[in-house]
């Protein structure tokens, strides 16, 4: 047992050490240039897997591992980690930081969501586009990451209304707050007292078991009439708002994907992609920020209505006379995610003069991003030629 718990104290320490030295013997017997690139391959897999390493640091490997093999030079190995598209995700990266620091996020996905309303369907369609709405800028990890905390604010206080609501359904069905039953009992105490005079019990027989059966089958048949319904409708109410809670988390996580198909920086394998391409036609020149973005946003503006329609079918059921119905009072459920929605709103003040540069800066790097190379006119980027 104590050699299990050293090794598990020691183990990254043991990777680290062993991976190399057993895995050697592969470009030490098979001398070529496959097997040594397959070495290198494995070492940062195995790290990768494992985290012996950091991360970052088992990306690394490669960038002396090669040279020193000599399957590719130091000057390639650098610029293949150099490149166009990390200038741009670093960027990328910075501007997300400064949204997510100053809460630019939520006051944009907070204002989708007043703005569609706090129906179930809508809300779930709110938070659907502010989230691709951001992952279309932002990482969809990160989109993510920014709009869960609204979700789970607005789904705790839709639990709070439900209990409420519960509560205030038990306290009327068991008559503690039945203002009849007072009235009953009142009207019990202030009898005629000449007519309980009148009715003496007879000698030889029991005036109260006819009542007393009488009560007692009224009771029960009560209890069949109302408390199953009530629990019934009760248990269908919260398996509803269970479902709410669930088609919520998918609809951020399925929207946030969504949304990075719309822009180049979306997902960075948009980027990827872009860079291989480029690099394989380097004559075709026509993937750029603004033809990309005409050629997805429709498919991704119907990908996410069709996602939205069948989450809420699957969930929520389809019900078209309930999502529009209009001039209706609002439900007690629907009242408190309103409300959730505009304290939090609140709670982020007027617009600050951080948030106001960041959002400057965001535009106008869209702006720059798309007439950059437009396509049907020279961009920008004519005045800096290669």
């Amino acid at each position: 047992m104590k050699i299990l718990s050293y090794l598990l104290v020691y183990r990254r320490f043991l990777l680290i050490v062993l991976t190399p030295l057993l895995l050697l013997p592969l470009p030490l017997i098979i001398k070529t240039k496959e097997a040594e690139c397959a070495y290198t391959l494995f070492v940062v897999a195995i790290f990768w897997l494992t985290e012996a390493l950091p991360l970052a640091v088992s990306a690394l490997l490669p960038a002396f591992m090669f040279p020193l093999f000599g399957i590719m030079g130091s000057k390639q190995v650098a610029s293949a980690y150099f490149k166009d598209f990390h200038l741009l995700l670093i960027g990328v990266i910075c501007l997300a930081t400064s949204i997510e620091k100053w809460n630019l996020h939520k006051r944009v996905a907070l204002k989708m969501v007043m703005l569609v309303g706090v129906n179930p369907a809508w809300l779930m369609l709110g938070f659907m586009v502010s989230c691709a709405f951001l992952s279309m800028w932002l990482s969809n990890t990160s989109a993510a990451a920014m709009v869960m905390p609204i979700v789970e604010a607005v789904s705790q206080q839709i639990i709070r209304a439900e209990a409420e609501a519960d509560e205030l359904e038990m306290s009327c069905s068991n008559g503690s707050i039945n203002p009849a039953l007072e009235l009953d009992e009142n009207i019990g105490e202030y009898e005629n007292p000449d007519r309980k005079e009148k009715e003496k019990p007879v000698n030889g027989y029991n005036n109260n078991v006819g009542s007393t059966v009488c009560t007692v089958e009224k009771n029960e048949k009560g209890n069949e009439q109302n408390l199953p319904p009530a629990e019934a409708e009760r248990k269908s109410r919260k398996d509803k708002y269970s479902g709410i809670f669930k088609v919520m988390c998918l609809c951020v996580a399925y929207s946030a994907t969504i949304g990075g198909l719309t822009t180049i920086t979306g997902t960075s394998t948009n980027l990827i992609f872009t860079e291989h391409f480029n690099s394989r036609y380097p004559d075709c020149q026509c993937i750029n920020f603004g033809s990309w973005f005409i050629l997805s946003f429709p498919i991704a503006v119907i990908i996410l209505l069709l996602s939205w329609l069948w989450l809420q079918w699957l969930f929520l059921g389809f019900d078209l006379k309930n999502m529009f119905k209009c001039g209706k009072k609002k439900t007690a459920r629907e009242e408190a995610s309103s409300q959730v929605i505009q304290e939090e709103y609140k709670k982020l003040g007027p617009i600050s003069y951080p948030e106001t540069v960041t959002l400057v800066l965001f535009i106008l790097m869209t702006l720059l991003w798309f007439t950059r190379d437009p396509g049907f006119i020279p961009g920008w980027s004519s005045l800096f030629p290669k």
